[in-house]
């Protein structure tokens, strides 16, 4: 392998890369297990695996030989043809979770973007009362020229919700940063405060046609759903005919120590979404649906030219029999656990919380981490904000006790020499 000048690249980025994200100078040239390297042999613990991604760390020899077996055979064919390995996923997604079929995408942004567009056509064909007597396999066959009246379309989320940045998923995003230089967005999206049972109960009203929420927010700082408010989302979209969106993008396929995050709260939705580990770092999203669901999609209502190719799906495939082995998920609820305590035994007045689930981890100070990132890398541990105050703690599922303990250290020299 040729040296790597890593200014070179550097400056190559800023020429021809459009510049919406402000990276560090580092460049990561390989990685194993549960450590990165860069240009200049710099070995760092990976306790951000690109962003909650690298479920099985990077360069694992199982997913490895896959992916290189399956490319040397068949890459892509697109979505009108049937290939084995996107069968047999949807296969185990289905029958290891509440779901009935599962629509296959690029991303997390595209799994959140195709469930809003599947709730507004649900609310549509059971909601739409045609004015003349028509049958409602009219809509189904997107026949025009008939009186309908309006299908409600309200489409609620809360306070420090993350779902995305296509125009859809956007609008559904909380933080206005992200939002307000792309408006105007799609109509009928309001928010309410999360885990506010009494908010909830006053904003879903007959108008509603679909509530999406993290169980456990990622971006908005690491903040897992109350049991109480999840209950109450379920019992609301019930009353009101309204579909339960749950984005386990990030804190899904065993990050929480359960294979779904919302197994722990015995709460099911009519909708679920999924991406980031599902590969192991390829783009993959599934948008999971119930049956009731999958009965108002036809050919035609939504579709991807790259989605679930032969190559992704063999990935995936992998990441998806290790994660879902009882034995790996318990070492992922206990090894959250000890870095949880570990993160809670830290002796520093600029701590003000530790929360989480699993091996998603939320470090709240009461100043801004950037600094803290930037220190902690430069000690080789990589880990991510959650926001201004929070950090993100989201290491690979692979991760062992000696890996936190080394991680925990570096933390607490770093906070140590900021006091």
């Amino acid at each position: 392998m040729n040296p790597i000048d890593s200014q070179t690249i550097i400056q190559k980025e800023a020429d021809y890369v459009l510049h919406t994200y402000n990276r560090p100078e580092v460049v990561f040239t390989h990685g194993e297990g549960v450590y990165l390297y860069d240009s200049e042999g710099q070995k760092y613990l990976d306790f951000m695996s690109g962003i909650a991604v690298a479920a099985l760390g990077h360069s694992d020899q199982e997913w490895v030989t896959a992916v290189a077996q399956q490319a040397a055979q068949l890459v892509h064919v697109s979505n009108l043809y049937h290939t084995a390995p996107q069968a047999q996923l949807a296969q185990k997604l289905v029958e290891n979770s509440f779901a009935d079929k599962v629509y296959f995408c690029n991303s997390g942004t595209e799994a959140n973007e195709a469930a809003l567009k599947f709730a507004r056509k649900y609310a549509k064909v059971k909601t739409a009362v045609p004015t003349e007597p028509e049958t409602i396999s009219h809509l189904n066959n997107n026949t025009f020229g008939h009186e309908w009246t309006e299908p409600k379309t309200h489409i609620l989320a809360f306070t420090g919700s993350f779902h995305g940045r296509t125009m859809g998923a956007l609008s559904v995003t909380y933080k206005a940063h992200y939002r307000e230089p792309f408006g105007p967005l799609i109509p009928g999206v309001t928010f309410a405060p999360f885990n506010d049972v009494a908010a909830a109960r006053q904003a879903i009203t007959d108008q509603t046609c679909a509530v999406i929420v993290e169980p456990v927010q990622g971006e908005g700082g690491v903040n897992p759903a109350t049991p109480e408010f999840l209950q109450a989302l379920r019992d609301l979209c019930d009353t009101h005919n309204a579909l339960l969106i749950f984005d386990e993008v990030q804190c899904g396929l065993g990050r929480t120590g359960r294979l779904w995050a919302h197994e722990t709260y015995g709460i099911t939705p009519d909708i679920m979404t999924l991406a980031k580990p599902l590969a192991g770092g390829l783009p993959i999203g599934a948008t999971l649906v119930v049956q009731k669901v999958a009965d108002v999609i036809q050919p035609g209502d939504h579709g991807s030219t790259f989605a679930a190719g032969p190559l992704v799906c063999t990935a995936a495939n992998v990441v998806f029999d290790r994660v879902s082995q009882p034995g790996f998920l318990q070492q992922i609820e206990e090894n959250g656990a000890y870095l949880r305590h570990r993160l809670q035994t830290l002796e520093s007045d600029e701590i003000v919380a530790v929360r989480g689930s699993g091996l998603l981890v939320g470090l709240e100070l009461k100043t801004a981490v950037a600094p803290l990132i930037a220190a902690a890398r430069s000690h080789g541990l990589m880990i991510i904000n959650a926001g201004e105050n929070v950090v993100r703690l989201a290491p690979p599922l692979i991760v062992n006790r000696d890996h936190i303990d080394e991680a925990v250290n570096i933390l607490e020299n770093c906070l140590e020499s900021e006091s």
